[in-house]
């Protein structure tokens, strides 16, 4: 029976499947909030169509996600099913992991072999920061999977010459780019280069067809951005995180050109704004990453274990205990002292550079521009394992092309190398990025290593001149490339595992070496064996948001260190990196607000985590505590509505967040991700006072900022305040309560009748 089963199926794959559902799935059940922005959204979704159309961050509608919806849609179609929880939300993503694990394996299969294909199926499983990214709810590993299939559209409509298969591959690019704007269109010089060196027809259908697919591309990809700008604005939401309320703008300003260039334009007020997921230093992040910041590249993060100087800057700093409960940040004003942030022109805190742990150079811990930047640590254990047995393999695929003899294998190969080169282009000179985007590596990188080690293989058993020696070299390349990147947590997960990756890797070398020529065949399987050595590393980091626990909020792969210091490579200074099976310590949504809420000399201090642990290891929500919700300020509200459609209406969506997801309540969002939206005018406000549809406005002292400040100042001169003791939940000491969707220490509530 099993001999029958292995015939129907490849049972390597299934493992390598198997293994891949654990890395993505395993544990995501103990992640309530997951990234609670998106969280907030698809909970807003699920309560009319309007709000699902457009991807609405709140009940009312009143603003989007910085986003465009399909991924959401689906994540909600999801919730819909199964209910609103943290795995619910994940799942897709995690599906989506294990299915790019599948069509890698079914792309390289049919030209490189099943051995090859097995290899690349793995080498994906085994990528840290597609694991890591796929236990969350950001929706890159969705937008892979969804790559993948356009290029199986792809590689079936040159076998077939089918040109429906072509259209449909453009037309899957154009639901990607509705799931993550232009970073879909990354994959184009591949798509055009491989049709046009591949397809048998001739060159004027060549260009006709792909003419066509482009055009169709392009209307999918614009039609959602054009209905909802065509929308007159009162009715609609505001886009969130744009300029000028518009879609268009979104998907080329602020989630396009910004992302190569590193300047963030401000929505609503031109300067910089804070956000509940920004790093302690202002700078924005993915979720919606608002700011205008332009980091110098000679100016890193400081070190986490060399914090003695306060940074240097012009920027007046926040004062101390002024923040709400998480009702909203502490906006990065430098004019009016609220917050600590930087100007245009100001870097971070200078600081050593950190190694892992520390936020060494560049924005977000990304490392120092350059050719070599995927290659620093900052970034190498993300993505980086394989990168120098992808460049002497790639030499080996490509080393046979003739102008007469260019054959499918070249192609693919070409197309592969064509994904992978531009996209490592991009993330060696981009001013903007987070570490989980490195996921657009992935599927070039493993495809080459299946490929590449197939030909590797067949030149070496065929002594092929020069070419024989490009497995010994490789092997021995990427072993100490590995142990480079695994020997600075030494101290972490002990120094064997460094040593054994080196060890092992040139004993391989040398019975690769040593057999080279010979009569005496080497085994087939002892090569598969010094391939697989060359996964040990990186199958170890993808494991690591499970054994160390993960943020869902920026989401990377790495172990932490013993002693609290360092959660993650190019981790944020500061913050706490406790790990071990309650996978608690990493920091926390919460973590970055109160450290923000500091003064500059208090971000040099490293906070231990006060977090409960569930005792098992999992994901850290990228949002709020245990305790998220306070029952008094919940019972006051219900108590006191009158028939009003909304509970409250806030600055923050970290406020209303609690309410929204946990209990289903219809809260107003009036400022966006930041606060710093212009989402209301007082005019809209005064009309939904009126009309009877709001009465509580839950503010924090900061208020709402930029254009909105305004809105802020009538609220306060024409509601009346409730005392604090009477919806407050007090804590020990009789301080306001701190929980993140309940009153903080300054947050007031304001019931305004008109």
């Amino acid at each position: 029976m099993f001999l029958q089963l292995k015939k129907r199926f490849d049972v390597p794959l299934i493992f390598i499947v198997l293994l891949a559902l654990f890395l993505n799935g395993y544990n995501i059940w103990t992640d309530h909030y997951v990234n609670t922005y998106y969280t907030t959204a698809v909970a807003s979704m699920l309560q009319n169509f309007h709000n699902f159309f457009f991807g609405s961050l709140d009940s009312a509608g009143s603003v989007t996600v910085d986003k465009p919806p399909v991924a959401f849609w689906i994540q909600t179609i999801s919730a819909y099913i199964f209910g609103l929880h943290g795995w619910s939300v994940i799942l897709p993503q995690a599906l989506a992991g294990i299915g790019s694990v599948l069509l890698i394996y079914f792309l390289v299969k049919p030209s490189f072999g099943v051995v090859a294909a097995r290899l690349s199926a793995l080498a994906f499983a085994c990528t840290p920061i597609a694991a890591a990214v796929s236990r969350t709810n950001n929706i890159d590993s969705m937008l892979v999977f969804t790559l993948l299939l356009a290029t199986w559209l792809l590689f079936k409509s040159v076998k077939r010459e089918s040109v429906w298969s072509l259209l449909g591959s453009f037309a899957v690019i154009g639901i990607a780019f509705n799931m993550k704007m232009l970073q879909a269109y990354m994959i184009l010089p591949a798509f055009y280069l491989f049709y046009l060196l591949a397809a048998k027809i001739n060159w004027k259908k060549k260009i006709g067809f792909l003419t066509g697919a482009t055009a169709i591309m392009l209307v999918i990809s614009l039609s959602w951005a054009v209905i909802v700008d065509s929308i007159p604005e009162n009715k609609r939401p505001y886009i969130g995180s744009s300029e000028t309320n518009s879609v268009l703008e979104l998907a080329f300003g602020y989630n396009g050109i910004s992302r190569l260039t590193g300047n963030q334009g401000v929505p609503g007020a031109k300067e910089y704004q804070q956000s509940p997921q920004n790093n302690m230093w202002g700078m924005p992040n993915d979720g919606a990453e608002n700011g205008k910041q332009e980091v110098p590249a000679d100016k890193g993060m400081p070190n986490a274990n060399d914090q003695s100087q306060p940074p240097q800057g012009n920027n007046k700093v926040v004062q101390k205990d002024n923040h709400q409960n998480g009702a909203n940040l502490p906006q990065g004003n430098g004019d009016n002292g609220q917050g600590f942030q930087i100007n245009k022109g100001d870097g971070p805190p200078t600081g050593k550079n950190g190694g892992p742990g520390g936020m060494a150079g560049g924005m977000f811990g990304t490392g120092e521009k350059g050719p070599f930047r995927l290659f620093q640590s900052e970034l190498s254990g993300q993505a980086s394992w394989l990168l120098p047995f992808i460049a002497i393999a790639s030499i080996s695929l490509l080393a046979s092309v003739r102008r007469n003899n260019i054959t499918l294998k070249h192609k693919e190969a070409v197309f592969w190398l064509t994904w992978l080169i531009p996209v490592m282009v991009f993330f060696s000179i981009a001013g903007f990025f987070h570490h989980y985007y490195l996921i657009m590596l992935a599927a070039p990188i493993a495809a080459l290593f299946g490929a590449g080690s197939a030909q590797l293989f067949e030149d070496y058993k065929n002594n092929t001149g020069w070419k024989s020696w490009l497995l010994p070299i490789a092997v021995v390349g990427t072993a100490g490339f590995q142990w480079y990147i695994m020997h600075p947590y030494s101290d972490v997960i002990g120094a064997e595992w460094p040593l054994c990756i080196a060890v092992a890797g040139i004993t391989m070398t040398f019975v690769l070496v040593l057999f080279k020529g010979k009569k005496i065949v080497l085994p087939f399987t002892l090569h598969i064996a010094g391939l697989l050595i060359l996964l040990i590393g990186p199958l170890y980091w993808a494991a690591t948001p499970i054994t160390y626990g993960g943020i869902s909020m920026l989401p990377q792969a790495g172990p932490s260190s013993a002693d609290g210091k360092g959660a993650f490579p190019g981790a944020m200074p500061g913050f706490s990196g406790k790990g071990g099976p309650g996978g608690n310590g990493l920091p926390t949504e919460r973590e970055y607000i109160e450290k923000d809420s500091a003064s500059p000399e208090d971000h040099m201090q490293i906070p231990n985590s006060s977090r409960k642990s569930s005792g098992l290891p999992g994901n850290k929500s990228g949002g709020m505590d245990n305790e998220s919700l306070d029952d008094k300020t919940f019972s006051y509200l219900k108590k006191n509505n009158t028939g009003e459609q909304y509970l409250f209406a806030t600055t923050s969506y970290q406020t209303a967040a609690p309410y929204i997801i946990d209990e289903g309540e219809s809260v107003i969002t009036m400022g966006g991700f930041s606060g710093s939206d212009p989402v209301y005018s007082v005019e809209k406000l005064k009309e939904l006072v009126v009309s009877g549809k709001v009465k509580y406005f839950l503010l924090s002292n900061e208020g709402m900022r930029g254009g909105s400040s305004e809105v802020t100042k009538w609220i306060q001169e024409n509601g009346e305040k409730i005392p604090s003791d009477e919806w407050q939940t007090k804590q020990n000491g009789g301080k306001e309560g701190m929980n993140m969707g309940g009153p903080g220490r300054s947050n007031t509530l304001y019931k305004v009748t008109l």
